[in-house]
């Protein structure tokens, strides 16, 4: 069966972050990808300078009707990422909301980006739409710490708090939740971060399974740019290919993530030579070079379980 994905995010001409960071890994591993590219910018802005155009929720309108006017609007997976602009969110929640219609088992992944480390890097007017309306057609979630806590109104400081935080999320609407990242301490010291996830799945019959795993990722020295969005993108694929069985989707997730990230950082630090700091151009990601990873990774990061029942 043909599997076809519409992905919703930035496009950069150089580089990988956004569509460009979702694109090649889905295709790899056997996904159709449909994009729609949210902004067209000459690269990310972490470099010191970038130009570009950014698509309104007219344009992003204009798009949807063509396709449906084809009659070609029917998808298996919505993945959107960032966004900065209110209308042009509720236009996605529109189309969202109409693709469900025409397909009720489409799944939608959500990275809800506004933020990181205490600081909110989207206009504060965007939470009440990604809490309200955003997360609610969610069917998987992929936060960091912050952007759950913002989500829900809870602080996190024990991996009880985040088993909690996660089951208000779901509460909300998402039945796989994914804390991408966490300031817990992780229990192999702290050149790990810890992240953690919950499935709840709720058969027709009303009888709910429910697992929740914890993973120790290994620290990594540079900023990276792209990095959230490609793991939304890996997610989508493997919890495809495991829906039942999250521990298996996110070692596999994690373990790509972790074999392109030492791919990237190996090579940027040869760019940069002996003891100088790559720059933006040499720190983006190794995509291209890690296609047999992508596809077939060594699993190098073990998910443990904390908690399983059926009932």
């Amino acid at each position: 069966m043909e599997c076809r994905v519409l992905s919703i995010q930035s496009h950069v001409v150089r580089g990988y972050v956004g569509n460009k960071s979702a694109t090649f890994p889905l295709q790899v591993l056997g996904f159709e990808v449909d994009s729609i590219n949210s902004v067209q910018f000459s690269n990310h802005t972490g470099y010191a300078h970038w130009k570009g155009q950014v698509l309104t929720a007219d344009e992003l309108n204009v798009l949807y009707e063509g396709i449906k006017l084809n009659k070609v609007n029917r998808y298996d997976y919505i993945l959107t990422g960032y966004s900065r602009d209110t209308s042009f969110l509720m236009t996605v929640v529109d189309i969202i909301q109409e693709l469900k219609k025409a397909n009720p088992s489409l799944v939608y992944v959500c990275d809800p980006v506004m933020g990181d480390q205490g600081a909110m890097y989207v206009p504060e007017y965007l939470l009440p739409v990604y809490r309200d309306n955003v997360v609610p057609l969610a069917d998987i979630l992929t936060p960091n710490q912050f952007e759950a806590e913002l989500l829900t109104g809870r602080k996190i400081t024990t991996e009880e708090d985040a088993v909690e935080v996660m089951d208000l999320l779901h509460k909300m609407g998402p039945e796989t939740v994914v804390l991408t990242s966490t300031d817990l301490p992780s229990r192999h010291g702290d050149q790990f971060l810890v992240a953690l996830g919950s499935q709840k799945i709720v058969k027709p019959d009303g009888a709910v399974t429910s697992q929740i795993i914890c993973m120790d990722i290994p620290k990594v020295d540079a900023v990276f740019v792209g990095t959230g969005d490609l793991f939304a993108a890996l997610l989508l694929a493997w919890t495809h290919h495991h829906p039942k069985d999250l521990k298996a989707a996110c070692e596999k997730t994690v373990s790509v993530m972790h074999h392109v990230i030492k791919r990237t950082i190996t090579y940027a630090n040869e760019m940069a030579g002996p003891g100088k700091r790559p720059s933006p151009a040499q720190l983006e990601l190794r995509m291209v070079q890690s296609k047999a990873d992508i596809e077939n990774p060594a699993i190098v990061v073990e998910a443990k379980v904390l908690q399983k029942y059926s009932h």
